[in-house]
């Protein structure tokens, strides 16, 4: 049994083939999505957070709303980039999102990709103390914004109060308990999945990672959810650690999907560089009939190392065809390998 989720980038333009002309149109879609999603039997909605782009850029609004008009689909970010992040006010809205969604939000943070623009963070009113680089402030602001998840009083109170106040130290409202429990890190890394264990955060691994060894991307991403999963158990951390990995997945099931992912079959790993001086890995996409692609996911290593498996979808297609996308994995594969 695995959880299945979607994952939309949230892409808009003014494409005479998009279903997303405007912002609006992807905000408001999104939210049906969910909604449609939870009906089907989606596990989770889950979104990306870029800058300066024509995508999804504030995700506690969109997930407040889906949260208010859903009952049991997990809600959920992959990845909030922490460069741009006020951890202080970052608490107050994800607490508000998850009392809003009743305990549903898994939030799903990292250190940040490159972005649209040079050094983006900058525009943000934000920049590395002395001796840091961009990636240690985007850490340094993420273990900010966990410890004060705990909910423990850490500001002194006016003594002249416009309104009481509780005796002891102030704690940022409003308070979500478990919230700290349910954030996850978005690793490109061995050793940034290691280090998320060691923070007591779930792990996200997407379609890339940095390329550590050569060897297929499937295989690489296994080894470092398996170094994950024993840095937690070393760790001594109370409960079991989650792992989702994310794919691009199409069950050709119609004319239409043959249409638009047909030439989607023969893919294969891709070598690429997200950082100057170091190499990436991209995992290929998958897309066939529905028994020939359970017999290729079987065979994916790191899917089977996850306990949660997020869709990549193609949300410039419109709500209809990504019920379709999803329906067709939850019916014709996920019986097939045992997730449902």
């Amino acid at each position: 049994m695995k959880k299945i989720g979607f994952l939309s980038f949230g892409h808009w333009a003014n494409h005479p083939a998009y279903k997303t002309r405007t912002a609006s149109d992807t905000l408001l879609q999104s939210i049906d999505l969910a909604v449609a999603a939870e009906e089907i039997g989606v596990d989770g909605a889950y979104f990306r957070v870029h800058h300066f782009a024509a995508q999804l850029a504030s995700p506690f609004p969109l997930l407040s709303a889906i949260g208010a008009k859903t009952s049991k689909i997990e809600i959920g970010t992959g990845v909030i980039d922490m460069r741009y992040e006020n951890p202080m006010y970052m608490v107050e809205d994800a607490s508000a999102a998850d009392l809003i969604s009743e305990g549903r939000l898994q939030l799903g943070i990292s250190r940040g990709s490159p972005e649209q623009v040079i050094e983006g963070w900058r525009y943000f009113g934000y920049e590395p103390t002395a001796g840091e680089n961009d990636a240690d402030m985007g850490r340094r602001k993420a273990m900010e914004f966990l410890q004060r998840l705990d909910g423990v009083g850490f500001a002194q109170p006016n003594p002249n109060p416009m309104f009481p106040n509780p005796p002891g130290l102030l704690r940022l409202e409003p308070y979500s308990k478990g919230l700290r429990e349910r954030i996850w890190w978005g690793a490109a890394s061995n050793a940034t999945a290691v280090w998320a264990a060691e923070n007591a955060m779930h792990l996200q691994s997407s379609t890339l990672k940095f390329d550590e060894s050569g060897k297929p991307f499937h295989v690489q991403q296994a080894e470092q959810i398996r170094l994950y999963k024993e840095a937690w158990r070393k760790a001594g951390h109370p409960g079991e650690p989650r792992v989702s990995v994310s794919r691009s997945i199409f069950a050709l099931v119609n004319d239409q999907d043959r249409l638009y992912f047909g030439q989607e079959a023969n893919r294969v790993d891709q070598i690429g560089m997200i950082e100057p001086g170091r190499n990436a890995i991209f995992g290929r996409s998958y897309a066939a009939e529905p028994d020939k692609l359970i017999k290729e996911l079987a065979e994916d290593e790191a899917i089977q190392e996850a306990d949660t498996l997020l869709l990549t979808i193609p949300n410039t297609l419109g709500v209809d065809y990504n019920v379709h996308v999803l329906s067709s994995i939850l019916e014709h594969v996920a019986p097939g390998l045992g997730w449902r």
